[in-house]
């Protein structure tokens, strides 16, 4: 009786599978950081709504504490110079727009003021910003 011996073969690394798994992996944290929202404000309270959603292209954050205190990108600005502050933010930018994020406890004549002010100041793209009640 004759046998034959295969010879043994090298083993081999397949790359292609390395290769898919390492294209998934970048593909789910590019599409993780744009669902990200940027926020560069104050943490407040914000409202409760059901249809909530974020808008990304505006670029100024304004937030109000429920005190009062304003913030413009969290440096703090008197009522009074809140639309000069944002008039040099926006640096003649027509694309520049304004996300509010004010707490749920201020006034409304207060958020009215601040609105004023931010119309004054040339910039008519306004977000105002609440927080999603769905779980």
């Amino acid at each position: 009786m004759k046998l034959t011996v295969n010879p043994i073969k090298k083993a081999r690394i397949e790359m292609l599978p390395l290769i898919d798994i390492v294209f998934l992996l970048l593909v789910f944290f590019i599409y993780a950081m744009l669902s990200m929202a940027v926020h560069r404000g104050i943490p407040v309270s914000l409202p409760v709504s059901s249809t909530a959603t974020t808008d990304k292209q505006l670029l100024i954050n304004v937030t109000v504490q429920p005190n009062g205190e304003i913030f413009v990108d969290k440096e703090k600005v008197p009522l009074e110079s809140l639309s000069a502050v944002l008039k040099n933010k926006s640096n003649a930018n027509d694309e520049s727009g304004v996300l509010l994020f004010a707490d749920r406890d201020i006034s409304y004549q207060h958020l009215y003021k601040i609105l004023d002010q931010i119309q004054t100041s040339g910039l008519e793209r306004v977000s105002l910003q609440a927080a999603s009640n769905q779980q």
